[in-house]
């Protein structure tokens, strides 16, 4: 693969043409380049609010972001109606809505709204501020099928089980062995030793991936616990290059990766878009009728969705991990409140990038399509293949 052009120095301010930027070229024009460039200008941390109906159709369509305290959601005919203290702020047409995502507290929803999205198969999801998922609202015919979820249960205990505990894990690494290579190849001519070093890193994740394919066993449980423990040596590969790849602010500290409980601005961060991350796997998994708590790769523990963290995994480094380190190379303002938690700002621009990462074409089966879309597509391939309608069970994997 060609290196790309080398992106501008930390600090430096790049000639006109590179300020443009150009997709992919990890200048400014590229949102999601991990590519530390010259500061962005500071966020207003106030609430911007959308003023006039034609602003508001602008606006992506597939996931409406209930961002603010207080708010309430109704139905006017076809379309969903936000409003704050009787303010339209928001308005989105039913039609091409497919999630939607409650992240402030204080909101309120009508009844016609609910059945508005119900009917439609849209789920409510409703995230807290560490980025949890703490409910969710979605129309019973979503959870009634029963072919599928039998043969879910029963590939636990066959082969089939013991075939996709290998690929959600392989699927990980191989995501992460590919960010590593993106944002390594911007190195290589600016520090020769960070690119050597990130290279090395992703050779290790592909050799552990690898060492999971070969991995012996007949049944889900007859190899998670090898399989787990190649996966956890190649976390502490890919975080410790991770670490040294991410341009923090000063005053910024991230020493490891922490899941519960995090106080760093960095984990904290990740943690929120992996909650984000979360609610759109979840939703894939019940529309392709399977049962999101009978998972592989993860044990089986109650009110844990299991399968919704098997599928996940093959999706983090893409669609969450390379907007926050995108976001922190650039300088982006993200703080957090007196209480050492993420402020109301930072976690509207959270869900905001990942849902435009999710939006983003990436190659798929010979086309490209949107992330959001192969996320689907993947929860289906699954199902297909629990009930013995296709081939193996493959992860994608993201070019970069």
């Amino acid at each position: 693969m060609t290196n790309a052009p080398s992106p501008p120095e930390l600090g430096t301010v790049a000639p006109p043409d590179a300020a443009r930027g150009t997709p992919g070229d990890g200048s400014r024009g590229d949102p999601d380049s991990p590519v530390a460039a010259a500061p962005a200008s500071p966020a207003p941390r106030g609430r911007a609010r959308i003023r006039s109906l034609d602003e508001a159709a602008e606006q992506p369509n597939d996931c409406l972001l209930v961002d603010q305290p207080g708010a309430f959601l109704g139905r006017h005919s076809e379309r969903l109606r936000l409003l704050l203290k009787g303010e339209l702020v928001q308005e989105r047409p039913l039609l091409g809505l497919e999630h939607v995502l409650v992240l402030a507290g204080g909101v309120s929803l009508s009844a016609e709204a609910i059945r508005a999205c119900a009917e439609r198969g849209v789920p409510i999801s409703f995230i807290g501020r560490d980025g949890a998922p703490y409910a969710k609202l979605v129309s019973p015919e979503l959870t009634g099928t029963i072919q599928t979820r039998r043969q879910q249960l029963l590939a636990y205990a066959d082969a089939r089980g013991a075939r996709l505990v290998r690929a959600f894990a392989r699927g990980k690494l191989e995501n992460q062995a590919a960010l590593l290579k993106y944002m390594a190849k911007y190195r290589q001519r600016t520090d020769a030793q960070m690119y050597e070093m990130a290279r090395e890193a992703a050779f290790r994740l592909e050799h552990l991936a690898r060492r999971i394919s070969e991995v012996p066993g007949d049944s889900a449980d007859a190899l998670r616990l090898e399989v787990m423990n190649l996966e956890a040596q190649g976390a502490r590969h890919y975080w410790e290059a991770a670490r040294h790849l991410v341009h923090l602010e000063e005053g910024v500290e991230w020493q490891s990766r922490e899941t519960r409980g995090a106080t760093d601005l960095v984990n904290q961060c990740l943690n929120y878009g992996y909650g984000i991350l979360y609610a759109q796997v979840e939703r894939a998994v019940l529309l392709a009728g399977l049962d999101p708590y009978a998972g592989f790769l993860h044990e089986d523990r109650p009110g844990k969705p299991s399968l919704v963290l098997d599928l996940v995994e093959e999706f983090r480094p893409f669609a969450v991990d390379r907007c926050v380190f995108s976001l922190l190379n650039l300088r982006t303002p993200l703080k957090q409140d007196d209480r050492g938690r993420l402020d109301d700002p930072t976690r509207t621009l959270l869900a905001q990038r990942i849902n435009e990462r999710l939006e983003t074409p990436e190659p798929y089966e010979g086309s490209r399509r949107r992330l959001r879309t192969i996320i689907q597509a993947q929860a289906r391939r699954l199902a297909t293949y629990v009930r013995g309608e296709g081939g193996d069970y493959r992860p994608w994997v993201g070019r970069w």
